[in-house]
């Protein structure tokens, strides 16, 4: 029901969900509009960069990556990048109008490797200083290494779910799906702020997409970001001969996204540049209001920021401060519904 649009909820079903993801595709691009609306300025757009600081090696076998050593692709392992050149890397962003700074590192978990831990710490400190959003993606962390990302100053964690439950050993069988909600916990108890989404295009169904949607939404609490990846094959992987997502099939999950997680970014992530300026264009129609810019997401091409900065011209859109929260409208502005009155 249109009344009920906007409001928190934690009580997703499925069912729900896929009625909604179901919606005659303008009716969804409307109502995730209407939602955001309720919380955003649609013309406001998040610009973020994302930095590999430690490409390559990886001993997990998720089938879609190339920088897991169980497949031959294009990428070689490098050592970790020193905290003096990611900071740079970091200037560059700020200067180009990125507001928020992800570093990425190739392996399962953060485990025992100490000395890299302390560089990350320092990396994270020295970012958070020239006042960026920063994020970092470790895999999985402990408590005590999220309390310590915490104190070093990072803003939040990216760990994704890739897709839903069921789908999930189909992809990957080196970490399992509780592995990384648990990670989540972790970084969640530490007070970071949970950036956490999926890749389309693993050979996942509908019904797949719509069961990673509800997992994300029936979180205690929902992630403040919540990525949509479209996949890009990579030859040597054994997903390189995977179709990749259409728009439809994005603007698709991100609306829905917007409406069930009404106070999330949406970020539109890798696999951006496969798509047309109008077809990005309706993905911001339909709630998107982040993108990753720069020249590589962690090692695929990413859409140039020169071109990104043509877009947001053609299309009035401006970049979006770092730190800031979603609208907080006033109780009498939000509709009021239970749960049961909703699904009537």
């Amino acid at each position: 029901a249109l009344a009920s649009l906007g409001v928190v909820r934690h009580d997703w079903t499925r069912a729900e969900v896929a009625q909604i993801y179901k919606l005659p595709f303008t009716e969804l691009l409307f109502r995730a509009s209407v939602v955001h609306r309720m919380y955003f300025n649609p013309l406001e757009v998040q610009r973020c960069t994302l930095l590999s600081i430690k490409t390559g090696g990886c001993n997990e076998d998720c089938k879609y990556c190339a920088q897991s050593t169980r497949y031959k692709t294009f990428v070689k392992p490098e050592p970790m990048m020193g905290v003096d050149a990611v900071v740079e890397a970091a200037q560059r962003a700020k200067a180009a109008g990125s507001t928020r700074f992800c570093m990425g590192t190739a392996w399962r978990e953060l485990g025992n490797k100490k000395g890299a831990f302390g560089r990350i710490l320092k990396m994270v400190e020295e970012v958070n200083g020239l006042g960026l959003e920063v994020c970092c993606t470790l895999g999985m962390v402990t408590e005590e290494q999220a309390k310590q990302l915490k104190e070093a100053g990072l803003t939040a964690y990216n760990h994704n779910l890739d897709t839903s439950r069921e789908h999930y050993p189909n992809v990957i069988t080196t970490r399992s799906y509780d592995d990384r909600l648990q990670t989540i916990a972790n970084v969640r108890k530490a007070g970071i702020s949970v950036c956490c989404g999926g890749i389309l295009g693993l050979g996942e169904s509908e019904a797949d997409r719509v069961g990673f949607l509800t997992e994300l939404a029936t979180m205690e609490v929902h992630p403040e970001s919540v990525p949509i990846n479209a996949l890009v094959p990579i030859d040597g992987t054994p997903m390189d001969l995977n179709e990749s997502p259409d728009v439809f099939q994005m603007a698709r999950t991100i609306a829905t996204a917007r409406i069930i997680m009404p106070q999330a970014m949406v970020r539109l992530s890798a696999g951006r540049l496969s798509f047309a300026a109008v077809e990005q264009t309706m993905m911001f129609m339909a709630g998107a209001n982040s993108i990753f810019s720069g020249d590589k997401l962690l090692t695929t091409a990413n859409p140039a920021t020169d071109a990104d900065a043509l877009l947001f011209d053609s299309l009035g859109l401006k970049g979006k401060a770092p730190f800031s929260a979603p609208l907080q409208l006033h109780a009498e502005q939000l509709p009021r519904h239970s749960a049961a009155e909703m699904r009537a």
